[in-house]
């Protein structure tokens, strides 16, 4: 991906520098789809954390329950009474385990998700600003669009992974199976914010470069927030 956005950057180079009257650009019709899944996403992990947290209070004063319990009982007071309950105790204790295991892993997807969204919200501000840029050409920022629209779209698919992740908790799926796609997912997902802020800085210099005078340069810093 960072061949290709390098590859980009050269191809504007190559195309010049006239100035491009300031028009509006509909955004592309793919972010619309990106942000309804990602909100979508984010709603339904924080259900889930919900009910599972609702869950752990239940587990942890049952568990409390059946510890006071054991606590009182003598030596000589231990039967086949007790056992059940040591056993009950010992099941509160695995499930409670497993439910905090569970919401850790939810916790990790809404992490990856919310990278997810600020990548939405970084090519927004950016993509904004780039079309309202005098010193692209039109066919630079048709350009632009199509080198977005594949990060997007690359974005959707490891959203898709997610959904796969979340509907696995419902199905056999392995914790180590589980934890490879969750970290996979992420792992995509920083690369594409990555390639998304990198080509994002060289098209911000690429303006600069092209400023023809101080004053002019001075402006685009103030437009893009160039230090």
């Amino acid at each position: 991906m960072k061949t290709k956005i390098t590859a980009c950057l050269i191809c504007l180079l190559l195309i010049g520098t006239p100035a491009r009257p300031a028009e509006k650009t509909a955004a592309l019709p793919i972010l619309e789809i990106v942000k309804a899944v990602t909100k979508k996403v984010i709603k339904a992990i924080d259900l889930r954390i919900q009910k599972l947290q609702n869950k752990t209070i239940w587990l942890q004063n049952a568990q409390k329950k059946v510890e006071n319990v054991l606590s009182k009982l003598k030596l000589d007071e231990i039967s086949d009474w007790t056992q059940k309950q040591k056993d009950l105790y010992k099941g509160y204790y695995e499930e409670l385990a497993k439910v905090k295991s569970i919401i850790t892993y939810y916790q990790r997807i809404k992490d990856i998700t919310k990278k997810q969204a600020k990548l939405v919200e970084e090519y927004e501000r950016a993509w904004n600003l780039f079309k309202r840029d005098t010193h692209f050409k039109e066919s630079e920022i048709e350009y632009m669009e199509r080198v977005y629209t594949g990060i997007l779209e690359e974005s959707v698919k490891n959203i898709d992974q997610i959904f796969l992740i979340l509907e696995s908790f419902t199905t056999q799926m392995s914790d180590l199976k589980r934890l490879e796609i969750i970290n996979k997912a992420g792992d995509q997902i920083d690369a594409n914010y990555d390639d998304l802020t990198m080509f994002n800085q060289q098209n911000m210099l690429l303006s600069l470069q092209r400023a023809k005078t101080e004053a002019d340069a001075n402006r685009v810093k103030q437009f893009y927030g160039i230090p």
